[in-house]
């Protein structure tokens, strides 16, 4: 699942292909046998629809998210980093005294992956080493300054991005297993190219 039509056109032929079919605004294409491609668009919202599509209307067993991610640390761009787990930066029902970053409806602040370690192992295998990490996602085109120092100072996080934690949360609900791999696009505090 991808969040733009740009990410998932640049796998290998995804450009020629025509969508199976077009569900809310969202083409979902075979890319080989049994494995379907998607770009829900950007935003949590977006991407929970086409995670949610995936699951009930193809009945998938794993979603990989796959696309860019602001960095905290001082990766170098292009490192690809296979998320640890979620978090929603954004969440904040703290007024009524939950912790910052708790989702209600599944009691939880974090949304692990599946394996990180064994897609890590197989990566690396392929020949692509990889780091690991917390992502947080939240409907914020990250840029440097308060908000972002808040975000990392709150949930430690490695980077952060606008759909992995909505996905994580689908995928949660509907006990599928959720791998995400994202590529270090830009930096938040390090001017590391």
């Amino acid at each position: 699942q991808f969040a733009m039509p740009s990410e998932l056109h640049a796998l290998p032929g995804a450009r020629e292909l025509a969508p199976l079919e077009t569900v809310s605004g969202v083409p979902i294409f075979e890319i080989a046998p049994d494995i379907l491609a998607c770009a829900g668009g950007v935003s949590k919202v977006n991407a929970a629809m086409a995670a949610e599509l995936l699951c009930l209307r193809y009945g998938v067993d794993l979603i990989l998210n796959a696309g860019v991610a602001g960095c905290f640390t001082d990766l170098p761009t292009g490192t690809l980093v296979v998320a640890s787990e979620f978090v929603q930066h954004d969440v904040d029902t703290t007024a009524v005294g939950d912790p910052i970053g708790l989702v209600s409806t599944v009691n939880t602040v974090t949304f692990p992956t599946w394996d990180p370690q064994r897609c890590r192992e197989i990566l690396a295998e392929l020949g692509h080493p990889t780091k690991s990490g917390r992502v947080a996602s939240g409907d914020w085109f990250a840029v440097k300054g308060h908000r972002a120092a808040w975000i990392r100072d709150t949930f430690h996080p490695v980077l952060t991005e606008m759909e992995g934690g909505a996905i994580a949360q689908v995928c949660l609900r509907n006990g599928t297993r959720f791998v995400a791999l994202k590529s270090v696009s830009d930096h938040l505090f390090s001017e590391r190219q």
